[in-house]
């Protein structure tokens, strides 16, 4: 089962509003925060790398790097098998995520049909291909594919929104989040996007692209 999809800034309200109804802490963290963006993207290769290309990086750094990947005509398959690992290289991607991406471009994902695939089999069948983990599987699935129903306990940013909100000692364990997002069923990428909000209002500094 698909589950509900986040179409409009009106569905990411009324997730919101769900989320103050059952957790307080969430309702003071609106009034901080403001109506929260709705963040969906295309579906597709180009989304798929840009995640990648954002994996453990700043999103400051992660923008810049792919102002010149778009420069360069790279965030295609055609475009980024036109260049050498050197001019990527010069782009500002590691020898790693070069791999990465030249492997999600030879992967044979077929990205159409993962718009109808339940949540964890989209995650599954992304994860399968290299240098695509759950984080990137999870980011996909929130913005690109616009499920309601999922959260990315293993990003920092979200971990740390979390610990200051809910007043946490020390910063919660991807599996610790995880299951603290169970209570934020079935608007937990509504929770994600809050928590990414309140971030940046706690760091003046934005925790996601």
């Amino acid at each position: 089962m698909v589950g509900r999809i986040i179409e409009t800034e009106s569905d990411v309200a009324e997730g919101a509003a769900w989320l103050a109804a059952v957790e307080p802490r969430f309702a003071r963290a609106l009034e901080l925060t403001g109506p929260l963006p709705l963040r969906r993207r295309a579906d597709g290769f180009a989304t798929l790398f840009s995640a990648i290309v954002s994996q453990q990086v700043s999103t400051a750094s992660a923008a810049a790097i792919w102002a010149r990947l778009e420069a360069a005509g790279a965030t295609e398959p055609i475009g980024l098998a036109a260049l050498s690992d050197e001019l990527l290289r010069g782009c500002g991607l590691s020898r790693q995520k070069i791999a990465y991406a030249r492997a999600i471009a030879g992967g044979g994902l077929d990205f159409a049909a993962l718009r109808a695939l339940p949540t964890e089999e989209v995650v599954a069948e992304l994860v399968r291909v290299k240098g695509v983990g759950v984080w990137t599987a999870e980011i996909y699935a929130m913005f690109s594919l616009g499920r309601a129903d999922v959260f990315a306990p293993g990003d920092l940013a979200l971990r740390d929104a979390a610990r200051v909100l809910f007043q946490i000692e020390t910063r919660p364990s991807e599996s610790d989040l995880r299951a603290m997002s169970l209570a934020w069923s079935p608007w937990r990428a509504v929770a994600a996007r809050l928590l990414w909000a309140y971030y940046r209002v706690m760091n003046q500094r934005e925790g996601v692209r």
